[in-house]
């Protein structure tokens, strides 16, 4: 027979995530989902602000999306860049003044669906990450029939349409809390 002795220390309790991102997360052209200035390719970025609206300068913004065509990338080692593979991972830290970039293309989607990037957000102060989507702006139809879309008011469904700069790139703000929020996503 085995005895356990009684537990005599409490849990550590929780803490928040960040602001020691770059240790173990930072790698060459992580913000890269394709090589810059390749066929089809656009910087998509924005700021990522508190609830008072001023920016966040130690926060780290992940995006996941399809290919243009739709597909899922399967390929190994989207923590290596080759300078050519489309990876469908990129990472981005914000800079001072809470700007993070990256570079991308338009990601495609189903049929009947509406294209966008998967984006998760960490920063000091959360107690968990973010998640959030970014949708293309071009396709009212495919937008107004996105399940998740529609279930919001037209304010809420405002914060996670992503918009287009002149040079052809996306613009997509993160708030975190407070008027004009980005809804966010629970899991």
């Amino acid at each position: 027979m085995t005895v356990v002795p009684p537990r005599t220390h409490t849990p550590t309790p929780g803490q928040t995530v960040g602001p020691f991102f770059a240790f173990g997360l930072q790698y060459p052209d992580m913000n890269q989902v394709v090589h810059p200035h390749s066929p089809g390719s656009l910087v998509l970025g924005g700021t990522v602000t508190d609830g008072n609206g001023a920016a966040i300068p130690d926060a780290l913004v992940e995006i996941w999306q399809a290919d243009s065509d739709g597909s899922i990338p399967r390929a190994r080692g989207a923590c290596r860049r080759d300078g050519h593979t489309f990876t469908g991972f990129g990472r981005a830290f914000t800079t001072d003044e809470g700007r993070y970039e990256f570079w991308t293309r338009d990601p495609g989607a189903e049929p009947g669906r509406a294209p966008f990037f998967a984006v998760i957000v960490y920063a000091r102060g959360l107690p968990n990450k973010l998640h959030t989507r970014a949708y293309l702006p071009q396709d009212e139809a495919a937008l107004a029939a996105d399940p998740l879309l529609a279930g919001l008011a037209p304010d809420e469904r405002a914060t996670l349409i992503a918009s287009r700069t002149p040079e052809g790139g996306l613009h997509f703000d993160i708030r975190l809390q407070g008027e004009k929020e980005t809804v966010f996503l629970a899991y």
